[in-house]
């Protein structure tokens, strides 16, 4: 039981939360562009103005660790981190896919998602991150929210996932990266659900709860993949 700090910045949205005991107090989100260098900061002190908390109160910080942008994860990483030793309290991670799921889940249970409990209850879930072009870091879940397989960075394709599709199971994907893919994957079912900080904050008390804090000095954003810098094409004069 605890109050938490939850940040998510590796996508388009910066979000942030608020929990106390694993339930959701407040919650401030933008998806108008990069530019949570700065909302980040701003969102945290208006959540803990619009609450009275102050920042001695919280007990951990909790982030998104990824995959996602490199520049966002670091953002919401540094951010973080940078609460944990000014306050000297435990920092948690916490999967970003995993959040994702978690927010998929919460939106059916409050009637958001338009498909029937049977539909739901028998689905496989694949919450999908934006990689670029056609490829998107995602992993497999069942509707209880059970990884059913590792986190990986996939090349969308017509083929893509075929050992989980046509089971006469619906085959759901979600996320920023999932819209680009429906077209390609065309039995599956396309749902409006965006990355938050929300889908963190039961995860996050979880870990609290477990003891399953970071290294600060040591932790690092799960990238997936190695940050490329692509030379620009503009001449200097």
């Amino acid at each position: 039981m605890a109050l938490i700090l939850s940040i998510e910045t590796g996508t388009d949205v910066c979000s942030v939360a608020l929990a106390n005991d694993g339930e959701l107090m407040a919650l401030r989100e933008s998806d108008e562009g990069r530019d949570h260098a700065r909302k980040v900061a701003v969102f945290v002190d208006e959540l803990l103005r619009e609450t009275g908390v102050q920042p001695d109160d919280l007990d951990a910080v909790a982030v998104g660790m990824g995959p996602g942008s490199y520049t966002g994860l670091r953002i919401g990483v540094s951010f973080a981190k940078g609460m944990c030793y000014a306050l000297n309290i435990p920092l948690l991670a916490v999967g970003s896919l995993d959040a994702l799921m978690e927010v998929a889940r919460e939106d059916f249970d409050a009637g958001i998602i338009d498909l029937e409990d049977d539909e739901w209850q028998s689905a496989y879930l694949c919450p999908m991150v934006d990689a670029r072009r056609m490829e998107v870091y995602t992993r497999l879940f069942d509707a209880q929210g059970k990884a059913l397989t590792d986190v990986s960075a996939e090349v969308v394709t017509a083929d893509s996932f075929s050992e989980w599709r046509g089971r006469n199971r619906r085959f759901v994907i979600f996320g920023n990266g999932a819209k680009k893919c429906a077209e390609l994957l065309s039995d599956a079912e396309y749902i409006e659900v965006a990355p938050s900080a929300r889908g963190i904050v039961r995860l996050a008390e979880e870990a609290f709860n477990a003891g399953r804090v970071e290294d600060i000095a040591y932790f690092e954003p799960f990238y997936l993949k190695d940050f490329i810098v692509i030379p620009s094409k503009k001449r200097l004069l």
